[in-house]
């Protein structure tokens, strides 16, 4: 999607057509639909040992969180490249009611299924909301001044973090943990309206209907729900060397294979395989794909596992989380004021990427006896690593390319992100249940309900275990800690390939204009557009060909 044509050459820098109130405002309406996806992935934190408890699937915990993470992360590129052709607006009204109705199903949920199906539902919302919020706001605000606005968005994620868990805790031991679905849906209604009001972007202009990319969409969902299920089932469900698994493994391969093929040939691709061209691009995906990893890998569990080892209850659990979200809170905002001052931001995400892998030692060296004050320091060195990271990744995407491709490149840098948060929720997930029932049949036997069949391990929730005689609880939080925090050491290398990885990244001074496609600074300096970009050869690139070298033609003169 283009902004406004009406740029005018007497703006100062930073400055699109829209006044500094009207932008001032749709941020406030971006930021009400990013808290409203934020929040669903950390609400159900402190609520799900309770949820799955009474709903009795505990063997299924992992799919209540891997769900909504696989559909939102199928969706993103559509979203985003269906948001360049069509305009922002509908599209991300279209993806808060269908988060609204994944909310619905959730909250009227009688038991695990039907609650995975509400989470997927939530996904197929949730994977536009946060990508079209960063893309809107790509469409009026400079690279250069942007840096601020992403730091108020990674706090947004900050904020989240430790509200979400302390209202899922509420909830959980108040009205009931069904009202952390119900509550989005006066939230949704909040984000609709602030959508309506705020978001008055110019619709993109076409000469003809734009063709949409469906054969895409269904490979890269194909493709993404065979990875995913390999890495959720290996190990646990089936053998790796099963031939459910290796078959998963060779079709995911196979439809990756067939997605490129058919991308380099359709008129509208949903991920241009011309942007795997621009070098910063590639390497900033690549990096982001490992930060995904490691993050939700880690957060993903960490409530669940403060209530079982330390035996507090979910909405102390919640408050723990708060060191974390601190050091994200500030690190994230405050890189981004520095980053609009000064225009340099290799340097953050370098640094971010050598915390993380020093946080991430740190926790798995924890056991069950760990005090909180230092579980609380280890939480917050990972939250400042993260806020270091986190949004300047998806500011040096921005910075490569023009308006009309702004949301494609952001969304597709997101779903490599979000492959990431899939791959590391489902590979924790799969390995931690399948330690904890090896763990609880070695240490426990026949000991207790609880150590006992599949019923009596699907229904362990923080205050049954809390209630038990200590020879049946202590084995059993000892199980929960070696079970999951030595697999946050394996993710210590992925932290170290992202540092790398962002070594080779182009420092590229940031521009201080809004880019349209008919306005492009530094193309002749190679700021904006590497040279593949330039002349696509193919004639099946059609939308991405023009609107570079109108970019190009408008530089020149």
């Amino acid at each position: 999607m283009t902004t406004p044509e009406t740029t005018q050459a007497s703006q100062t820098p930073g400055e699109s057509s829209m006044s500094q109130k009207n932008i001032i405002l749709l941020f406030i309406g971006l930021m009400i639909t990013m808290l409203l996806a934020a929040l669903n992935q950390t609400v159900l934190s402190t609520a799900l040992p309770t949820i799955v408890g009474e709903l009795h699937g505990v063997d299924q915990m992992t799919w209540v969180i891997t769900s909504y993470i696989l559909a939102s992360t199928i969706v993103m590129p559509v979203y985003g490249r269906i948001s360049d052709l069509l305009g922002r607006k509908p599209v991300i009204l279209t993806a808060i009611v269908l988060f609204i109705a994944g909310s619905i199903v959730g909250a009227l949920a009688g038991d695990i299924i039907w609650l995975i199906v509400g989470r997927v539902i939530q996904g197929l919302g949730g994977g536009g909301l946060m990508i079209l919020s960063q893309a809107a706001i790509a469409d009026v605000v400079s690279p250069r001044d942007r840096g601020k606005y992403m730091g108020f968005m990674g706090a947004v994620f900050a904020v989240a973090s430790v509200a979400g868990p302390l209202l899922g805790g509420w909830l959980t031991e108040g009205p009931g943990w069904r009202w952390a679905f119900w509550l989005n849906v006066p939230l949704g209604a909040l984000a609709i309206a602030a959508t309506i009001v705020f978001m008055r972007l110019p619709k993109p202009q076409h000469s003809e209907r734009p063709k949409l990319d469906y054969t895409g969409m269904a490979l890269i969902a194909a493709a993404t729900t065979a990875l995913v299920l390999m890495c959720t089932w290996g190990g646990h469900t089936y053998d790796w060397a099963s031939p459910q698994i290796i078959g998963l493994g060779i079709a995911s391969v196979v439809l990756a294979v067939a997605f490129v093929f058919v991308e380099k040939r359709a008129q509208t691709p949903i991920i241009p395989m011309q942007l795997f061209s621009n070098r910063n691009f590639t390497l900033v995906t690549i990096a982001a794909l490992m930060v995904g990893i490691t993050m939700f890998g880690a957060l993903g569990y960490m409530p669940t596992y403060i209530q079982m080892v330390t035996g507090v209850d979910a909405t102390v659990a919640g408050l723990y989380m708060i060191p974390m979200m601190g050091g994200l809170l500030i690190t994230s905002i405050a890189s981004g004021q520095i980053i609009s001052r000064t225009g340099r931001y290799k340097v953050f995400p370098l640094v971010g990427s050598v915390i993380i892998g020093i946080a991430l030692a740190l926790l798995s060296t924890m056991h069950v006896d760990t005090p909180t004050w230092l579980m609380c320091v280890y939480l917050a060195v990972f939250g400042i690593g993260l806020g270091l990271a986190m949004q300047v990744l998806t500011l040096i995407v921005q910075n490569e390319f023009p308006g009309a491709l702004v949301g494609t490149a952001t969304a597709a840098n997101n779903y490599f992100r979000q492959v990431g948060a899939t791959l590391g929720s489902a590979i924790v997930g799969s390995i931690f249940a399948s330690r904890l029932v090896d763990l609880l049949s070695e240490r426990l036997g026949g000991t207790g309900a609880a150590a006992g069949g599949s019923s009596g391990r699907n229904d362990l929730t923080p205050a049954a275990v809390n209630s038990l005689p200590d020879q049946i609880r202590i084995p059993i939080i000892e199980s929960y800690n070696d079970a999951l925090l030595p697999i946050f050491l394996f993710f210590v290398p992925l932290a170290v390939a992202a540092l790398i990885v962002l070594l080779f990244v182009d420092e590229k001074p940031l521009s201080t204009k809004v880019r349209d496609v008919a306005e492009v600074e530094g193309v002749g300096e190679g700021q904006v557009l590497p040279e593949p970009f330039d002349v696509p050869s193919r004639e099946s690139d059609t939308t991405v060909r023009s609107s570079l070298t109108k970019a190009r033609e408008r530089a020149d003169v």
